[in-house]
């Protein structure tokens, strides 16, 4: 590089914070994203489709290539590399699960929304279903110990849906989405069986609590417990760790709660429509 670029450079290197010197080696976005593909493939062949590799082939690779992602994701986070094989091979055992898992969230989605006319157009066309599988994958992997991978995989879902689920929320089965976009579900929320957000709902935290010099305290239950067999529509927001949704419960649109609900609550937003009149007399 000539003596401008070798300065531009130094500045850049002066700038930057110490801690955000990576190694050589570190959990790579572009990688993690082809083990969702190969996830993808081995679960739904047909479906999915990632360099012409059999379901077999996919499996073979996405041992090898999780084994490496993992090693370097341990070594960044300062934690036993060795533990890759172990995380491996126990994400491997559950995929089972996973599809199963996967299997209700589809006919949840199917039998919740009146335009799905098959299973096959949840799988290949609803983004609350592809947000969903790969918070499946993520959580399982965040259960296991595996530190950034499975939050890289649920971001990646977000950037292309709008959902924004943290891959350490508890999500029972028969999970649907419906529409999607600016759905938040945080860390710590336990969302229970047969349970249908619309768009824009959060399930989330209040203020952080501060210690003595002002940091956020991290950490602790933050984020709502969900009930079974509970609906929550669009844009409505439930906060705080203490807060529970009872079973059996109905949150209407546009609704803000920080306390819990007893099972079998419907709860409604309500509000005052007024009509604006211009000086000419025509409603606005």
């Amino acid at each position: 590089m000539d003596d401008s670029l070798n300065r531009i450079m130094e500045e850049i290197r002066r700038a930057r914070k110490n801690d955000l010197n990576a190694p050589k080696r570190i959990s790579d976005r572009t990688r993690v994203v082809s083990l969702i593909k190969k996830i993808q493939v081995v679960l739904l062949p047909g479906y999915y489709h990632y360099n012409d590799l059999s379901a077999e082939q996919a499996l073979t690779e996405l041992k090898e290539d999780l084994r490496g992602e993992l090693s370097a994701a341990l070594c960044f986070s300062g934690k036993n590399m060795m533990k890759a094989e172990e995380i491996t091979n126990g994400f491997l055992e559950r995929l089972g699960h996973i599809m199963r898992m996967m299997d209700t969230d589809i006919q949840a989605i199917y039998e919740g929304d009146p335009a799905a006319k098959s299973r096959a157009e949840v799988i290949l066309c609803y983004p609350g279903f592809y947000a969903i599988s790969i918070y499946r994958f993520a959580h399982e992997l965040y259960e296991l110990g595996a530190p950034y991978i499975p939050r890289i995989m649920t971001e990646y879902a977000h950037e292309k849906t709008g959902i924004d689920i943290n891959p350490g929320a508890k999500i029972g089965e028969y999970f649907c989405i419906d529409h999607g976009t600016g759905i938040v579900i945080g860390e710590t929320a336990v969302i229970g069986n047969h349970v249908k957000l619309y768009q824009g709902v959060t399930i989330g935290a209040k203020s952080f609590e501060k210690d003595e010099d002002g940091n956020p305290v991290k950490g602790g239950k933050r984020h709502p417990n969900i009930g079974n067999n509970v609906v929550i529509y669009a844009n409505a927001t439930i906060l705080g760790g203490d807060t529970t949704i009872g079973d059996n419960c109905v949150v209407g649109g546009n609704v803000w709660l920080i306390d819990s609900l007893e099972p079998g609550s419907t709860v409604i937003h309500e509000r005052e429509d007024k009509i604006l009149t211009s000086k000419s007399g025509s409603n606005l």
